[in-house]
């Protein structure tokens, strides 16, 4: 396959995805038919979400729910309010989410939510308003064996909760409807920080395998949202380094490693910038990409890596996608070439929908579960995972990113064909 003229400043996640689809397509030899057939959604709802804001004006949100594929399951798949979460980028999303339950083994399809509204801006009252309305809007796509929706970026645990709350009225308390709820609702032990602590299995397992120390090793990553900061906390536990790290506003960096409990407790407890902490030298993010270390994990927005930007200048042994989409494939073929091993987003951030799927398990049958027994099941599922994935790209030659969506699309294209009445 020829690769795309342009690089990711100018690509679609979207775009990206169904690149990658047909490098891994090609690799198990995939026929035409059955990759028309997953490069399309299922479904793709868009609807207006209108709200009454505080000052008394009418504000009229666009929103989305695709779902891409439902053949192994229910679909799956979080809810983002984002600006730029247009059709094009929820499609993308819904699409790794495929690939994501099925490479975790997972009984889920894919799907993605999203409203393009600036979630910082909202009122409390305003923010309830805009999901109330949305989960009105979609609610007959909903249910627990149809699509479960669960946080994504500028949502959390509340707003799963108005989320249930909304769709109970019209049919009846169910817990399983969506998932990353408070506990007090049925919501899990340990989803919180479920996929920071499903990358940090991911990159135990590979440090074992390939001599990259986490004891010692350096640590960089860009974005202090849910996964950067908790995976941060948990590396430093792990004895790692972690010597710069940023949000929006700017970056930190400390050569002798970060106070991370403290920054923790600043910038994710008290919701403050890792800018005006007093532990470190400022950075820019770009700055932050480029810092010499062993491990680099993007945690914030997709397309930081590209061809033209970073790819031709990153210092580090390993990428630990934990953001989606962070790399470009364009970049991936230089990365690979400079010999930078890639961990690939759809790989090291399931743990969240894995806690999802124990969540849902734990609703349906009524029964929860410890901490312990969920970080037991989250730890088998991720290092089986992981066990495939370097196998399949060992014997194969490949790249893991490659190897990964090989394994996911002949686990979706089995089930298509067994289904049938296409």
């Amino acid at each position: 396959m020829s690769e795309p003229a342009i690089d990711r400043q100018r690509l679609s996640i979207n775009q990206i995805v169904k690149s990658q689809l047909d490098v891994a397509a090609d690799l198990i030899g995939l026929d035409e038919s059955m990759r028309l057939l997953l490069r399309m959604p299922f479904r793709s709802v868009s609807v207006e979400v209108p709200v009454r804001m505080d000052d008394g004006r009418l504000e009229v949100f666009r929103g989305y729910r695709i779902q891409h594929n439902g053949a192994r399951g229910p679909t799956k798949g979080g809810v983002r309010y984002h600006p730029e979460a247009d059709e094009e980028e929820v499609l993308g999303l819904a699409t790794t989410m495929t690939w994501k339950t099925a490479l975790l083994d997972i009984p889920f399809g894919g799907a993605k939510g999203g409203i393009q509204v600036d979630a910082r801006a909202l009122s409390q009252r305003e923010l309830e308003g805009v999901t109330r309305q949305f989960t009105r809007r979609i609610a007959l796509l909903l249910g627990p064996y149809r699509d479960i929706p669960a946080p994504d970026m500028n949502t959390n645990q509340q707003v799963m909760a108005w989320m249930l709350d909304e769709y109970s009225a019209k049919y009846g308390y169910t817990p399983a409807a969506v998932t990353g709820k408070p506990i007090a609702l049925g919501g899990s032990l340990g989803r919180e920080e479920a996929t920071a602590r499903g990358a940090l299995f991911i990159m135990r397992d590979y440090s074992r395998d390939t001599g990259v120390p986490l004891k010692g090793g350096r640590v960089v990553i860009q974005g202090f949202g849910n996964v950067g900061a908790h995976l941060g906390l948990f590396l430093y536990e792990e004895g790692a380094k972690v010597i710069a790290v940023s949000d929006a506003e700017g970056g930190l960096h400390n050569k002798n490693g970060l106070d991370m409990p403290a920054l923790f407790q600043h910038a994710y407890k008290e919701h403050k910038s890792v800018w005006d902490f007093d532990g470190g030298d400022h950075i820019t993010n770009e700055e932050l990409l480029d810092m010499p270390c062993e491990w680099l994990i993007p945690a914030a927005l997709g397309s930081v890596i590209t061809k033209e930007k970073h790819a031709k200048t990153l210092d580090c042994k390993v990428i630990v996608e934990a953001a989606n989409s962070p790399t470009t494939p364009i970049a991936d073929k230089e990365l690979e070439a400079r010999g930078i091993q890639v961990l690939p987003d759809f790989l090291v951030n399931a743990g969240g929908v894995v806690v999802s799927y124990f969540e849902w398990t734990q609703n349906l049958q009524q029964e929860p579960w410890t901490l312990e027994q969920v970080n037991r099941s989250l730890r088998n599922k991720m290092t089986q995972a992981y066990d495939i994935v370097r196998h399949m790209a060992e014997e194969r030659g490949v790249p893991w990113r490659t190897a990964a969506l090989a394994i996911a699309l002949e686990r979706v294209a089995e089930a298509e064909a067994l289904r049938g009445g296409r």
